[in-house]
């Protein structure tokens, strides 16, 4: 499937700016079944400086210094992406889900793709006994990786209410599991702090995800969506599949890469420091358009 993709985050201040830096993870990458044809980020105002860059995780980075006052930052995206997902394979040719914890460790690459990265706990996503126990209730002794995982995503999207209100970007993942609800961020964040806490190697992935109108309505611009999901290493043999637990549901060619890393902190769209006397409001817009 070939998608034209338009984002545009705005920062709306209510005082000036005078000066500010950020660092901005908004261009999709070329990754596994995704192909990043072209890309492009526009920023306005222009910033005084800007650095291009690759992190670790082969997420595309810009930095930017914006040193005239402002109040109002606009970031834009313009991006063409191939995704092209291979038949997931049989849920049952996997290998059972304790050969992939005993396994991961001793994979001898330390490369992006590694899963010893995703293995330990991060600042965001703890180890947390009950999730773990949560997650036990599926990876019963000698059970197939992808049947466990995608009972596990089925589980999530089953147990939890999506509720906006109900959590922030800030929100601990034990808080978010307690309340069962969030939003696919808490969800993404739940499911691997379960695994994780059995031994399974799992990653973090933002981007988006196409949406179709209901039948006979009009599509409307900026209705799709920025969305979470998360990837669990499989082993050797079939590497790293995707999981949305949000919707419930194995990742395919409506879900679209923008970042990946151990949590939401690696691939935040963007971040940043300014100095400013009064608040300011966030809007973000996003288009996924299937051109083939």
């Amino acid at each position: 499937m070939l998608y034209d993709i338009r984002q545009t985050t705005s920062y709306t201040y209510r005082a000036p700016v005078p000066s500010s830096r950020h660092t901005i993870r908004m261009q999709p990458l070329s990754r596994g079944a995704q192909r990043a044809i072209a890309a492009s980020l526009t920023i306005r105002p222009a910033p005084t400086n800007r650095h291009d860059a690759v992190d670790f995780f082969g997420n595309a980075t810009t930095s930017v210094l914006i040193a005239e006052s402002h109040t109002e930052l606009v970031m834009t995206t313009r991006a063409r992406v191939e995704v092209m997902h291979a038949p997931a394979p049989p849920l049952s040719s996997a290998p059972a889900w304790e050969q992939i914890r005993s396994s991961a460790a001793l994979v001898p690459d330390l490369g992006p793709r590694s899963p010893v990265h995703f293995i330990f706990p991060t600042p965001l996503v703890p180890i947390w006994q009950d999730i773990g126990d949560y997650s036990r209730t599926f990876f019963v002794p000698g059970r197939p990786i992808l049947e466990a995982a995608l009972d596990l995503t089925k589980a999530i999207k089953a147990d939890f209410k999506y509720d906006a209100s109900a959590t922030d970007v800030s929100t601990p993942v034990a808080q978010s599991f307690l309340a069962r609800a969030g939003v696919c961020q808490d969800f993404a964040h739940i499911m691997i702090s379960g695994l994780r806490t059995i031994g399974v190697p799992a990653t973090y992935v933002s981007g988006y995800l196409r949406t179709e109108p209901p039948p006979g309505q009009p599509r409307l611009m900026g209705a799709d969506a920025t969305h979470a999901w998360i990837e669990v290493w499989c082993g050797i043999s079939h590497g790293w599949l995707g999981f949305d637990p949000t919707n419930g549901v194995m990742v395919g060619d409506d879900h679209i890469v923008l970042a990946v890393g151990r949590d939401y902190s690696d691939v935040s769209p963007t971040v940043g420091a300014f100095k400013s006397q009064g608040d300011h409001s966030m809007t973000v817009a996003v288009d996924v358009v299937a051109i083939g």
